[in-house]
């Protein structure tokens, strides 16, 4: 990973310079007299291809007890009655 170190002046300067840079994936460290004080860095890219759908298929089975109703107190609690 390429990091570039630069004082607030040089990047409030060159601020397209350095976005250039950044948009080909190197990170940018802002400084304040020498001190780092943000970081400027690529925003991860989207997804070109769809998310594959079932990939988690047949591990996971829901209990018959979850289609059960709740009981009053665990409403309660769920609907803020619950004091």
């Amino acid at each position: 990973m390429v990091m570039i170190k630069v004082n607030i002046h040089q990047a409030k300067t060159h601020l397209s310079r350095y976005l250039t840079r950044v948009a080909a994936g190197e990170t940018v460290v802002v400084c304040n007299r020498n001190v780092p004080v943000a970081e400027i860095r690529p925003v991860p890219r989207r997804r070109s291809t769809r998310r594959p759908i079932g990939l988690g298929k047949g591990t996971f089975t829901v209990p018959p007890a979850f289609f059960e109703p709740l009981s009053e107190d665990e409403l309660d609690t769920w609907t803020g009655k619950a004091g």
